[in-house]
């Protein structure tokens, strides 16, 4: 037996409306009509076997169908043209939005807006909106009204949120450029008709004024944006612009102020200090307050145009009063640096010089002690006002007591071996510290004046000791005449020739070798009897026989002396080959006969010669 089983598969096809879209509706039909004819091909109503279900289960197929109807009879589905309404209004608004973004006119304008201000931006825009809304309008008419209503406020956001960086560029167009003339015309204002708070309001007013116009300018009516945050954003930027330009200022006026006090205290400081007068710190004192005093009555005038807090104002003055503190410190310190060399300076100007200013001289009614000691004691002085910096008022004679010490110790007490009055202060020169004084106020510790003074005392020592043997060479020149000898010097060569001669002691050296060497010439070239034949004669023959004689005189010393050389060689060989060790024979000096002898040889020589010459000068010189 044979079962049969039938399959059956059904299909609902909605068709469109018939009286809205009838090409549409006609087109579906159409095709639904073929699928009728061609049944049987894939894809038609019973070509497709894949989802059917069998006839033997239609029966239970059914039951489910109603059994899903009856469990959602409560549901309320929206009534036919709302469905469709929905659909259409969905599609036309998304197709007038893609039409306006792909549009030519929005793009120029898109782009244009971000590089710079479009004139009428608003309302091109505005135009631009309300016509996308109409063509909406214009094809939406016929559906739902509600449904329509709220597709269009879809298509509006949409439009808004597509539109609105554009309008935001704008807008950041307009507060640059406002910001832009803020800056240029709150820099460039140099009058002084008022103050800086009152130009930074002025020009505020106006930088929010032109934005203003600009903002109204992009605005678009329809969309009901507004520009709060760009505006906050310029507040923003102006406040921070004008503290920024304040703070510049301030700091330019303080400068300024500084570089006064720099140039009022400065030079006059260290002129006080280097003269190291008993009173310089009180005129130091003075001065510093009468210089930041004045400093601060035109400072606060000049901060009355920034309109600052009271506490604000306070600060400045008081820095500027730390700062003319702090510019003595440093003078002070400079001054401090080099107190060795202002201590020398101070004992020399004693020390060298006296009452009236002049050099002193010493002649030996002097008392060196006392002027080393008063030397010593403003040196002592100029250390003393440089130790610390004193501006605040105390009582520092400790400080004097210690230092002053230092001349005790080394003055008349410490020779004759008592005790100096004060040695405490031998105590207080071992520490590191003044006593009532802070580390801020100490210019030269206690250790380092200390070292300061023993290293004064020894580079001043070598002046003392010049000033003592000056002063005893003069006791021995105001009481010692020159030697006979000198003075018969001094007759006949004259004083400067006779003080040349003790100055340099090797001319009387040079003039007695060439004495000797003068005469032995003279002896040799027999010059007396040259000249008697006449002068010219003489001088002839001389002239003639100089040169030779000086050669053969060298001559024979050189033959001599290398003599004597080898005969000392000779002496030192045989002693050596002997074994005794002897001293050499003293050189052996030319003898006076053999001196004599060879003049003698040298005149026969040129005997012979001479006479010729003398015959014919005679013959040409009448007698």
């Amino acid at each position: 037996m044979t079962f049969s089983i039938t399959y059956y598969q059904i299909e609902i096809t909605a068709l469109s409306s018939y009286e809205e879209k009838e090409e549409q509706f006609l087109e579906q039909v159409s095709d639904l009509r073929g699928r009728f004819m061609n049944s049987i091909s894939p894809g038609g109503l019973a070509g497709d076997r894949r989802t059917v279900v069998p006839g033997s289960g239609f029966p239970f197929s059914t039951q489910q169908i109603w059994k899903v109807i009856k469990e959602n009879k409560d549901l309320d589905l929206p009534a036919h043209k709302v469905m469709v309404a929905t659909v259409r209004c969905e599609e036309i608004a998304s197709e007038k939005l893609r039409e306006l973004a792909e549009s030519e006119e929005w793009r120029t304008l898109e782009s244009d807006s971000n590089t710079a201000i479009i004139p009428g931006f608003g309302k091109k825009l505005n135009n631009m909106l309300s016509q996308h809304l109409n063509r909406y309008d214009t094809e939406v008419v016929f559906f739902d009204e509600a449904v329509r209503t709220a597709k269009r406020q879809d298509l509006l956001k949409k439009t808004l949120e597509m539109l609105y960086p554009s309008y935001q560029a704008m807008l950041m167009h307009h507060r640059n450029k406002a910001f832009e003339n803020f800056k240029k015309d709150l820099e460039s204002d140099s009058s002084d008709d008022r103050g800086f708070a009152a130009k930074v309001r002025h020009y505020s007013q106006l930088c929010f004024t032109d934005f203003s116009q600009g903002s109204s300018d992009a605005s678009v009516q329809i969309a009901g944006w507004n520009d709060i945050k760009v505006r906050e954003k310029l507040q923003r930027d102006i406040d921070t612009h004008a503290t920024a330009l304040q703070t510049e200022k301030l700091a330019k006026i303080a400068g300024d102020y500084e570089e006064r006090l720099e140039k009022a205290l400065g030079d006059p400081v260290s002129s006080l200090l280097e003269s190291a007068n008993p009173d310089a710190w009180l005129s130091v004192k003075e001065l510093f307050v009468h210089e930041t005093s004045s400093a601060a009555v035109d400072l606060s005038a000049v901060l009355i145009g920034f309109e600052l807090k009271e506490q604000e104002e306070q600060k400045f003055i008081i820095n500027l009063k730390r700062t003319g503190r702090q510019i003595i410190e440093k003078k002070a310190r400079e001054e401090a640096n080099q107190a060795l060399m202002h201590m020398k300076e101070r004992f020399n100007q004693v020390f060298a010089y006296g009452p009236d200013t002049l050099p002193r001289v010493w002649t030996g009614k002097e008392d060196i002690k006392d002027i080393t000691r008063k030397g010593r004691m403003q040196a002592v002085k100029h250390l003393s006002i440089l130790a610390v910096l004193r501006l605040e008022g105390n009582d520092y004679d400790h400080i004097d007591s210690a230092l002053n010490s230092l001349v005790n110790d080394a003055g008349d007490y410490e020779c004759e071996g008592e005790v100096a009055p004060g040695m405490s202060g031998s105590s207080v020169l071992a520490s590191n510290t003044w006593e009532g004084v802070s580390a801020s106020d100490t210019l030269i510790t206690p250790v380092q004046c200390r070292g300061l003074w023993r290293q004064f005392n020894r580079e001043t020592e070598y002046t003392i000791s010049q000033a003592i043997a000056a002063q005893e060479a003069s006791k021995r020149n105001s009481s010692w005449l020159p030697p006979p000898w000198a003075i018969v010097a001094m007759m006949f060569l004259g004083f400067n020739e006779f003080m040349m001669l003790l100055r340099n002691p090797l001319y009387l050296v040079v003039v007695f070798v060439l004495f000797l060497l003068g005469r032995a010439v003279w002896v040799q070239l027999n010059v007396e009897q040259e000249f008697q034949h006449g002068f010219l004669a003489g001088a002839i023959s001389v002239s003639a026989k100089l040169l030779p004689t000086i050669m053969n005189f060298l001559k024979r010393l050189a033959e001599e002396s290398q003599q004597t050389i080898n005969n000392v060689n000779r002496n030192d060989v045989s002693s050596m080959t002997s074994g005794n060790y002897t001293r050499a024979d003293s050189p052996r000096q030319t003898p006076v006969k053999e001196m004599s002898s060879f003049t003698e040889s040298l005149g026969d020589a040129h005997k012979d010669r001479d006479e010729r010459l003398t015959y014919r000068h005679a013959a040409k010189i009448p007698s």
